[in-house]
């Protein structure tokens, strides 16, 4: 199926794939310029894991994480505001 834009050009959306965990580091511009809620700000342990923030959960630090990927609409905002480049984006296998 091609898609087309409003004005009749072809377009081929990019999805988000994955987060790079390693690159991240959880400013949250990406979260913001999504309107469709596909990430969602994780804390990362001290062993490395991955945990829900709490008030009480100590982290080592913040990121994002794809939390809803079928959500995405392939806009890629997302990755135009990342800052660290830590986001991989595909089409829809």
């Amino acid at each position: 199926m091609q898609l087309v834009t409003r004005d009749g050009r072809n377009w081929q959306p990019t999805y988000l794939l994955d987060i790079d965990r390693a690159k991240c580091i959880g400013c949250g511009r990406c979260f913001k310029v999504c309107g469709q809620k596909v990430m969602s700000l994780k804390g990362v342990d001290e062993e490395g894991a991955l945990v829900d923030l709490e008030e009480d959960e100590e982290v080592e630090r913040k990121v994002m994480v794809v939390a809803d990927g079928g959500s995405c609409i392939g806009c890629g905002a997302c990755g135009r505001v990342c800052a660290k480049s830590c986001q991989s984006h595909g089409s829809a296998a």
